[in-house]
């Protein structure tokens, strides 16, 4: 009995060093706290709480107090103080010493409450049968296809994503109607969140390739044609009327005196004959179907043999120009440069050597001053990687360590992350700001991207107070190493304004912190955000390949099943975007039952019976 007394006493002490340094750490940062909102006054405290007890390994301690039938502490992310005491007073019980009756920042029964309420506060009210919200990704044809977006709010959306590093105001304008439309005939509230764009470093713009556009019928597994290509011909500014393969400006007076069943001819760029089949026509245009595969370029000859039609021919008009992307190898080099000219291939001898290295802009040159050589830089997600060979005035040469096996094609406005290196990207872009002037009339929530450091927060929030949004919530988006490692400090920073969230945006995340750190990163952010009563939204690649193909793969199942834990999960647009909706909803709903962020509900098992 005497050891297990003393053993008692070493528990206690250990639970005392920790809640005492717990408390200084609430001291030290005392001033970080007067300035946090009211309503976040206990949350604050509570993460610094969190904070301190996992400077400690705590480890030992946990298999000793589990052994004991007492709580591990693996569930105290909400209520420290409170998890600390409890477990101090059982021991107290067990050594007969005096229990501890101290003030609590926050209670057993606050934890779920405060978070459900700075949840409901900053996404809207919970939705019926699930306690998880879900975001989409708008993409541009939602500025139309309002019917799509009422069936997105009817299958389960919570919440409307809108890029700001995609489209314009007047796209954006026309989203936003849609979506507050649909609200008021669902009678389904949609909370409107803006992405900044942020200090994303990005490629610059390739020279433009010919004006050719390549149309193709749909083929079945043995080649043969299973549906021909939609094509639409009319004038140059003249939309189709639906879905199209492609659409062909011609002269608006030829495309009239086309009728259904008119037969156009023509040779495409590479010399072969095809033929167009008239199948509908419309009041401002025709709906045409083609059987083969045609390369048209600018400028291409149309021919219809009918009584009917006066001027037998006409000619292509401006075609978009099409993108030269660069094609990198391993042990290729690129030059990444200041100067914004439009970027280029390498150049090859007639035995394949290379002349002149590929080179491309880079978004934001002002980087170049803060790299050194040695260090990693990823292109397109991490699809491309590199180390920095040289660094010059103006530019970067950068040598290719990986690729896929017969290359990787990099195209503009493709993502740059320079991992190791301190850039520093701690200011509002002009965009940013200009961005937030519509932002903050039309938006619930604005999304800081790459939230890097308190200083990023404190000019948002500056902006935001010199527009007078005073009813604008502030969400930062982690997905830089740098964020991640400043997560403390910039939930310190946001809790200052109410209601806030952060999300993890897990594509850029991976590829900086690299994809083997991922899963602990992310698991990370969760418990240190739970801490702070803080809503978190889990982003990207979530039923991608559902949304997209129609069909999701056994991996993505379990990570929307994961994500569960999150308070809100985000999907991108995609052609089977209900589908996936649908299913993140079932999903999310049986998980409820099993799993309430780390803890297990044992509900009763859906398997076999013993006795049967």
């Amino acid at each position: 009995m005497a050891k297990h007394k003393a053993n008692y006493r070493d528990l206690i002490n250990q639970l005392d060093t920790i809640y005492q340094d717990a408390l200084d750490l609430e001291n030290k940062f005392s001033e970080a706290i007067r300035k946090v909102h009211p309503r976040f006054k206990k949350s604050a405290k509570n993460l610094l709480h969190y904070l301190a007890l996992r400077k400690h390994d705590i480890r030992e301690l946990q298999e000793e107090l589990s052994l004991l039938g007492l709580s591990s502490l693996g569930r105290a992310e909400g209520h420290v103080l409170a998890s600390l005491q409890a477990v101090h007073n059982q021991l107290c019980f067990l050594e007969e010493c005096t229990q501890a009756h101290k003030e609590l920042a926050v209670s057993f029964f606050e934890n779920r409450k405060l978070l459900a309420e700075h949840t409901k506060n900053l996404l809207g009210p919970l939705p019926e049968n699930r306690t998880t919200r879900i975001m989409v990704t708008f993409s541009t044809d939602l500025a139309k296809d309002y019917d799509l977006v009422t069936r997105m709010l009817k299958a389960g959306m919570n919440c409307a994503r809108i890029n700001c590093a995609h489209d314009d105001e007047k796209t954006w304008l026309a989203m936003i109607r849609n979506i507050r439309k649909a609200e008021k005939e669902t009678k389904l509230p949609c909370a409107i969140l803006f992405d900044l764009m942020g200090p994303k470093l990005r490629t610059g713009e390739l020279a433009p390739g010919p004006q050719v556009l390549a149309i193709r019928p749909v083929h079945n597994e043995l080649g043969l044609v299973a549906s021909p290509a939609v094509v639409w011909l009319a004038g140059a500014k003249v939309a189709p009327p639906g879905i199209v393969d492609a659409a062909l400006p011609v002269a608006p007076d030829w495309v009239n005196q086309l009728q259904e069943g008119d037969r156009i001819r023509f040779t495409d760029t590479r010399g072969r004959k095809r033929t167009m089949s008239i199948v509908r026509k419309e009041t401002k245009g025709v709906v045409a179907h083609l059987l083969k595969t045609s390369y048209i370029a600018t400028g291409t000859t149309l021919k219809v043999k009918s009584k009917t039609v006066a001027d037998s021919s006409t000619t292509i008009g401006e075609l978009p120009a099409t993108e030269v992307p660069i094609l990198l190898k391993k042990d290729h080099f690129l030059l990444l440069h200041r100067d914004p000219a439009p970027g280029e291939p390498a150049q090859f001898d007639a035995n394949g050597h290379i002349l002149k290295p590929a080179h491309v802009a880079c978004t934001l040159p002002d980087v170049f001053d803060r790299v050194k050589p040695g260090e990693p830089i990823l292109f397109d997600d991490g699809e491309i990687e590199g180390i920095v060979e040289e660094v010059n005035p103006d530019n970067l040469l950068v040598k290719i360590t990986f690729a896929k096996d017969k290359g990787s094609l990099l195209r503009s406005d493709k993502g740059i992350n320079l991992p190791e290196s301190n850039l520093h990207l701690h200011d509002l872009t002009d965009k940013d700001k200009q961005d937030l002037k519509f932002i903050a009339k039309h938006a619930d929530i604005v999304n800081l991207s790459f939230a890097n450091h308190p200083v990023m927060v404190e000019a948002l929030f500056a902006e935001i107070k010199k527009l007078k949004a005073k009813e604008l919530a502030v969400m930062l988006k982690i997905e830089t190493k740098e964020g991640f490692k400043n997560l403390p400090h910039l939930l310190l920073s946001i809790m200052q304004t109410y209601p806030a969230g952060i999300m993890i945006a897990r594509g850029d995340l991976a590829v900086e912190c690299g994809w083997q750190r991922l899963a602990e990163v992310q698991e990370e952010i969760l418990w240190v955000c739970e801490a702070s009563h803080i809503p978190v939204v889990w982003a990207t690649q979530v039923l991608e390949t559902l949304a997209k193909k129609g069909r999701p793969s056994r991996a993505e199942i379990t990570d929307a099943a994961m994500a569960q834990r999150a308070d809100c999960v985000m999907l991108n647009k995609g052609p089977h975007i209900i589908e996936a909706i649908t299913m993140l909803h079932d999903i999310m709903h049986r998980m409820q039952e099993h799993q309430h962020k780390k803890t297990s509900m044992l509900r009763s098992l859906h398997i076999s019976e013993l006795s049967e």
